[in-house]
């Protein structure tokens, strides 16, 4: 008996790979939209996504009694990072082919100093103004955003010459 497998499919396989090369189909189509859209834009979505992953994080940490808010927005802000910067990596600057070593740790620098920044507005909020947890770390996440972009396009992921 060979070990080959049969040269015909069952129907249920040819289903699931009919199905598999469907979808594979419309991922490419839906990257190559993504790829099409203005830097910017590309940049908001994966910062969004990244920043929805943050808030939930934070949400969930906080609301699971695993400690106070700003040692949770710690934890949050390194589960949002490989969030942030595979998307940025390969979409938001993919133009720029920055997938090194070097691109990483300069991300991580920017996103550090982000965080920095972050959490110290965030004690602020919590700690002078009393602000909700929840909806301060929403505002300051949009307005940090414009620095991470600003470092991120002009230095962390900017083309090294070769």
């Amino acid at each position: 008996r060979s070990n080959s497998a049969p040269a015909i499919c069952s129907p249920a396989m040819k289903t699931i790979a009919a199905c598999a090369a469907m979808t594979t189909f419309k991922a490419q189509n839906l990257l190559n939209s993504l790829y099409s859209l203005p830097q910017a834009l590309r940049f908001i979505l994966v910062g969004g996504a990244a920043a929805a992953t943050h808030l939930l994080a934070v949400g969930v940490l906080v609301a699971a009694g695993r400690g106070p808010p700003l040692l949770a927005n710690g934890l949050a802000f390194l589960i949002a990072f490989g969030v942030s910067y595979c998307g940025h990596a390969w979409l938001s600057f993919a133009e720029h082919q920055a997938r090194t070593w070097a691109s990483a740790a300069r991300f991580f620098a920017v996103a550090s100093l982000s965080f920095a920044v972050n959490e110290t507005l965030y004690a602020i909020a919590l700690q002078r103004l009393h602000w909700h947890y929840f909806w301060s770390q929403a505002a300051i996440l949009v307005l940090v955003a414009v620095g991470t972009f600003t470092l991120s396009k002009f230095w962390a992921f900017k083309a090294q010459p070769q």
